[in-house]
């Protein structure tokens, strides 16, 4: 059989799936063209039988159990020489070998030629807020003029502006901005994402962002999704803090277990929003209910949210750039992953956190976009091109930091394994456009990959 190559496939490979029902038949994208209910994807390469990539260059396969701390996430042997071929079926990885040998034994795949192309994992974002609408960046300029964060607000700025964008913005729009970001951050690598609700602090519009969430979710060719509610964000607009505390518990918490979609639950523990006593009495009730705990943490300074997360034995406890180094070692001790948004400091003009310490201490760690309207990039790459290029991170360990590492907090809907290439896992990975694996994260502002297989799909960029 002839094999295709890279990059660029011919144009009659190329096709839509075929359209999606939507799970919620009142939601639908505004551009449907009279298709009512349906969801329209990206352009695969359809193959419905199995795909052998060969002639690959160098593999970062990072396969094993859990994740990876200290040394380890440097270890050479979790990327395999040039010269290998992978045979995917279906949505699966069914063969990782030779390319000699799996040609031999696969003759009537159908054969895509990598040329030489590196080859790493489908990246797992673990920390994306992606539902909410408005602009803020104006307040860029305030900020510059040395406005506090109340003074912004007060100018209509801060986080009551997104809330009003977003309570005001229909479902098709929400759909759209959803939609439209999810190919973005799958341009740049992304297979699957933690998403959460919050910008929208009150029932109505919380449960709103996570029932658009679950039809997002729902559509192929695009990153997988992993829903969180965040009700517990900040205080919802004309409220304070222990009256929205109330509210979250007695009403909208409830509501959500009754709901049914969230897998998790979060808190922005942080002094002058949610303190440690009334975090943890959500993330409690939250538990009691079936979810899993997440918490934002010490973004701006250490306010006692670490030794909370590692008492409750969090699955994860984000920004942490303040956290002291004894309550690491306590999370780390109790099983909690720390998840660095570098995202947030290089939009803030701030000092990035100790990931060197990370890798010295063998504390457990990932990173996340932390998509926000004050940190709008979806490209994982590029945050870890602050990592290797300004905090001299090794390439392989920011690479573990947003694949095998995060993948672990964060399960794939199939709960197969993810965030590594592996006989038996999800056929998630990212084609290089260079011959090096480490090329993927030192083009910011560009996008490094000629192609994405994601469920299985070739998606050519």
């Amino acid at each position: 059989m002839e094999a295709e190559s890279l990059p660029g496939l011919p144009t009659q490979t190329r096709m839509c799936e075929p359209w999606t029902r939507c799970p919620r038949p009142n939601l639908c994208l505004p551009y449907h063209l009279g298709r009512t209910h349906m969801l329209s994807n990206p352009l695969p390469s359809r193959c419905n039988m199995a795909r052998l990539l060969f002639n690959a260059g160098p593999i970062a396969h990072l396969s094993g159990n859990g994740a990876l701390s200290g040394h380890s996430m440097l270890d050479e042997s979790l990327v395999y020489p040039k010269g290998m071929a992978l045979l995917i079926k279906n949505e699966t990885i069914h063969k990782i070998g030779h390319t000699e040998e799996l040609l031999e034994e696969y003759q009537d795949a159908q054969l895509l030629d990598l040329e030489g192309r590196a080859v790493i994992p489908g990246l797992v974002d673990a920390h994306a807020h992606l539902l909410w609408d408005g602009d803020r960046s104006r307040e860029v300029s305030w900020k510059q003029q040395g406005k506090s964060y109340r003074q912004i607000a007060d100018l209509g700025g801060g986080i009551a502006s997104t809330v009003a964008a977003t309570r005001k913005a229909n479902e098709g729009r929400l759909l759209h901005l959803g939609v439209e970001r999810l190919r973005e951050a799958l341009r740049h690598g992304t297979t699957h994402m933690e998403v959460k609700s919050g910008y929208g602090l009150n029932t109505e519009c919380e449960l709103r962002l996570l029932e658009i969430a679950e039809v997002l979710s729902a559509q192929s060719n695009l990153p997988s999704l992993d829903p969180t509610w965040l009700g517990a964000h900040a205080a919802a607009p004309g409220l304070t803090i222990e009256q929205y505390h109330e509210e979250i518990l007695s009403e909208q918490l409830p509501q959500v277990l009754e709901q049914g979609i969230a897998r998790s639950a979060d808190v922005f523990c942080e002094p002058g929003w949610f303190n440690v006593e009334q975090s943890e009495e959500i993330l409690q009730q939250s538990r009691a209910g079936g979810l899993d705990l997440r918490i934002h943490i010490d973004e701006f300074v250490d306010g006692g949210g670490a030794d909370l997360a590692a008492e409750l034995k969090v699955t994860s406890a984000d920004h942490a750039h303040h956290t002291n180094d004894e309550s690491r070692q306590a999370m780390t001790d109790a099983g909690v992953n720390t998840g660095f948004l570098p995202g947030t400091p290089y939009a803030m003009g701030e000092n990035y956190p100790p990931f060197q310490s990370c890798i010295e201490n063998e504390w457990i760690w990932s990173i996340g976009s932390d998509f926000n309207p004050n940190c709008r990039t979806m490209s994982l790459p590029f945050l870890a091109s602050v990592l290797v290029q300004r905090n001299n991170v090794d390439p392989l360990a920011a690479l573990v930091a947003c694949t095998r590492n995060p993948a672990q907090t964060t399960p794939h809907p199939s709960e197969l394994t993810h965030g590594q290439i592996v006989e038996g896992g999800i056929a998630n990975l990212n084609i290089l456009e260079s011959e090096f694996w480490q090329a993927w994260c030192l083009q910011p502002g560009h996008s490094p990959f000629s192609a994405t297989i994601i469920e299985g799909q070739l998606i050519s960029h």
